[in-house]
């Protein structure tokens, strides 16, 4: 299977949110999986926690032992990346681990960005 295949596959089962749409939806947990790089150059959405993507499901696996608070199965989470492909990936993995509202933002942090939405400065320390 190439890459494409892999990511019209995961993109198959999932919601995806368009940038203006995000502001507008409750109960949402924004998880920033760009490296630190990209946040410090670019900036991120006021809001958001910035997870490494090595330990993303371990972070958000709703009955893990090793989750962040402030979550539950039934929460929207919206994974971003820098232009929406890695970010389609994964959003498919915590879909996997338990988390069925799991999506990603179209075109990623520089979709927003792009249309105007409000960034804060970065780096913000990720979650390790």
């Amino acid at each position: 299977m190439s890459a494409e295949q892999l990511l019209e596959e995961a993109r198959r089962t999932l919601t995806r949110v368009e940038p203006h749409e995000l502001a507008g939806l409750s109960d949402v947990l924004v998880v920033d999986i760009r490296p630190h790089h990209n946040r410090a150059a670019e900036g991120e959405i006021p809001g958001s926690i910035p997870i490494e993507r090595i330990v993303l499901e371990w972070r958000l696996d709703p009955n893990g032992e090793h989750r962040i608070p402030g979550f539950t199965a039934d929460t929207t989470v919206v994974v971003l990346c820098n232009e929406g492909y890695a970010s389609s990936l994964a959003a498919r993995d915590l879909q996997r681990v338990g988390l069925p509202n799991a999506t990603d933002l179209i075109g990623g942090f520089r979709a927003y960005a792009a249309a105007g939405l409000p960034i804060r400065p970065g780096p913000t320390p990720p979650v390790t």
